[in-house]
């Protein structure tokens, strides 16, 4: 790849769609609560750095893949984040509890911090890590005072906590296959 990253665009693309969908289908929803304008505004940069260099890579910052057979770990493992992202927004679509903010935020933060480390995108990585902890926070918030504010008491659905936790599982699963995978010359996916 040079300066320009299609897949990262197509990526992006995928990302980004449901939540233009949601935004135009649901312009009255007011469910940003949290008021911590510094963790705000840190969200902010991280979330627009990684759209940037998820598609944009600077020469020097960025050293491409590191090991055998890395595109196809980076499409695989972006693959199964980005189906398992839409398959989550399907899910809690009319939704807005803990598990539609904790795993709409999870998955993307999975998603930039896998191609960052991938890709050897030094920027993505640095954004991807300010964008994680500052997304997972305000989504959280938003989520509990979201419910504190309806009053209402669900049951917890062990369902959905088993679910996330299994996306979880398979993201670091993914890592560790490429981490330790790479030790043996073939890439986590040999082809050969």
């Amino acid at each position: 790849m040079d300066w320009f990253n299609y897949y990262g665009l197509i990526i992006m693309a995928i990302i980004m769609l449901p939540n233009i969908i949601y935004a135009v289908k649901h312009k009255d929803d007011a469910s940003a609560n949290y008021n911590n304008k510094a963790v705000i505004i840190a969200e902010q940069i991280g979330r627009y750095g990684c759209f940037a260099f998820m598609i944009f890579n600077i020469p020097y910052t960025y050293f491409n893949f590191w090991f055998n057979n890395a595109l196809i770990v980076y499409l695989s493992v972006n693959g199964a984040l980005c189906l398992a992202y839409l398959v989550f927004w399907v899910i809690c679509w009319n939704s807005c509890g803990k598990l539609k903010a904790l795993s709409l935020s999870i998955i993307p933060s999975c998603i930039f911090l896998f191609s960052g480390i991938v890709l050897t995108n030094i920027p993505l990585i640095v954004f991807a890590v300010i964008f994680t902890v500052n997304h997972i926070i305000v989504s959280y918030k938003n989520a509990v005072e979201t419910t504190h504010r309806k009053k209402t008491k669900r049951k917890v659905n062990y369902k959905d906590i088993i679910l996330l936790l299994f996306v979880i599982f398979l993201f670091v699963l993914a890592v560790v296959g490429v981490i330790f995978g790479a030790d043996i010359g073939n890439g986590a996916f040999p082809l050969d």
